[in-house]
């Protein structure tokens, strides 16, 4: 008798441990979405290393300014400025294109201006996602959202897309187009690692490379956001963090997870 009321205290402190040690663990993320303050130093936002000018903080915001013409090569540098040094045709080792499609836009510079909050905080209702940029890269070539033209899934334009995961949009003042990644951008992977800091979305929180501890990521991983939270090697207190995956949506699921800055141009 006594022993089976030892073990009965036994099994009763193993469960009460292992619920309030699950409960502690479930939170942990709670806190970092909600509570967690974050600012983004600026030696951080000095990763995007192609601008046209230097960047710098004021008055909460990080402002970045970029031409959007990409440092590698591409098959939309034909018939444009840089094509003697930049063209270069479609080589075929994009996964994801199974029947290249040149489209007839090329590439242009333009005078991208992004205002980004450096305390990048959940917010209280969600902001979808715009055409046009919706955050910046390391190289300073736009992201868009996971749609085509028209709000069009990305199953046909994909074709589009160059060696390095890019393209350019039509024309803007009867000129070349703004080139652009929806996906992840081969380029900044190969060069930096796929689980590195890849950029910024709008609202501030920063964009990772497809694969985290050695794995790759898919969607499911990730919550309605695209992302989650946790360490990285840039915030080693915890950030919440966007992920690159090579099923849709991509980059961003329902919208931004924190209030997004502005962009014009």
């Amino acid at each position: 008798m006594t022993k089976m009321i030892k073990n009965t205290i036994v099994q009763t402190c193993v469960f009460v441990a292992a619920f309030l040690f699950l409960g502690c663990d479930s939170n942990d993320d709670d806190v970092q979405d909600n509570e967690l303050d974050i600012a983004i130093p600026l030696n951080i936002y000095q990763k995007i290393y192609k601008t046209t000018s230097d960047i710098y903080i004021e008055n909460g915001f990080v402002y970045i300014n970029t031409d959007g013409v990409p440092d590698h090569k591409s098959p939309y540098f034909l018939d444009t400025q840089w094509e003697s040094e930049k063209y270069a045709p479609y080589d075929g080792s994009n996964p994801f294109v199974t029947n290249f499609n040149f489209n007839p836009n090329r590439i242009s510079a333009g005078n991208i201006r992004f205002k980004i909050p450096i305390n990048p905080k959940k917010s209280s209702t969600t902001t979808p996602t715009s055409m046009g940029p919706i955050g910046v890269s390391l190289n300073g070539v736009p992201f868009y959202n996971q749609y085509a033209g028209g709000g069009a899934p990305l199953s046909n334009e994909i074709n589009s897309f160059d060696q390095y995961n890019g393209h350019p949009a039509p024309g803007r003042n009867g000129g070349g187009g703004r080139y652009h990644y929806h996906m992840e951008p081969f380029w900044l992977t190969e060069n930096y690692g796929k689980n590195a800091l890849i950029g910024f979305l709008l609202d501030g929180f920063p964009i990772y490379g497809p694969e985290e501890n050695g794995a790759e990521l898919n969607s499911s991983d990730l919550d309605s956001h695209h992302g989650h939270s946790h360490p990285t090697s840039d915030f080693p207190g915890g950030i919440y963090h966007y992920h690159l995956t090579s099923d849709a949506p991509y980059l961003n699921g329902v919208g931004y997870f924190g209030a997004p800055g502005t962009v014009s141009e």
